[in-house]
């Protein structure tokens, strides 16, 4: 998985869910980074903001997007890393 197709499919997963990505170009593309960066460390695209345990079945829940994004958004306007907004 390369930057274009993360930021596309992290798109695509706004857009079903009712909300859509940063329009900050810089925060996002940080994210995506990170994103890649946990991909090619720890075998998932955890999220950054996040800290991995190393219990996989726990750390199933930080694979982007966690399960928090939707709760975070609704209460903040955005998720932790910001990925996501309103």
């Amino acid at each position: 998985m390369d930057e274009n197709e993360l930021r596309r499919k992290s798109e695509k997963y706004a857009e079903s869910s009712g909300f859509k990505i940063n329009p900050d170009k810089k925060v996002v593309d940080g994210i995506l980074k990170g994103l890649l960066i946990n991909k090619e460390n720890k075998g998932e695209i955890y999220c950054p903001c996040r800290r991995v345990t190393g219990n996989k079945e726990e750390d199933k829940k930080i694979i982007c997007p966690c399960i928090f994004n939707k709760q975070e958004i609704k209460e903040k306007g955005r998720c932790h890393c910001g990925l996501f907004v309103k």
